[in-house]
């Protein structure tokens, strides 16, 4: 559960809504083919259980603001920098516009590549 407190209270959304929506907005960028499991956690838990909705996302709270690290797998020949730079602004765009809470940062790690 991701908390973050303003003027008006507490906001506590769950982390499986932002895996969702993180997930859902890095896959549409151009380049992207998936995500990949980000920690051993979420590789066992997929090995167990079958695939999981927030392979790849890991979210956490930092001074207010969060902090979104995505482990993706992207095509062979394309723009590394150019996706990476796409996936930041359209993921920071999504997340800011559908909650309105700020994103300090997303660190996006390539983790696999695949060809077509």
């Amino acid at each position: 559960m991701v908390r973050m407190d303003n003027h008006m209270g507490r906001i506590e959304v769950s982390e499986g809504y932002f895996a969702n929506l993180i997930a859902r907005a890095a896959s549409e960028c151009f380049g992207v083919v998936g995500m990949v499991s980000g920690s051993a956690s979420q590789e066992l838990r997929s090995a167990v259980l079958g695939p999981i909705r927030d392979k790849g996302v890991i979210v956490r709270g930092e001074g207010g603001k969060l902090v979104i690290d995505l482990h993706i797998c992207v095509m062979y020949g394309v723009n590394i920098a150019a996706i990476v730079k796409s996936i930041i602004h359209k993921v920071t765009y999504t997340v800011e516009g559908a909650c309105g809470l700020d994103v300090a940062k997303v660190n996006v790690y390539v983790a696999d590549m695949k060809v077509n």
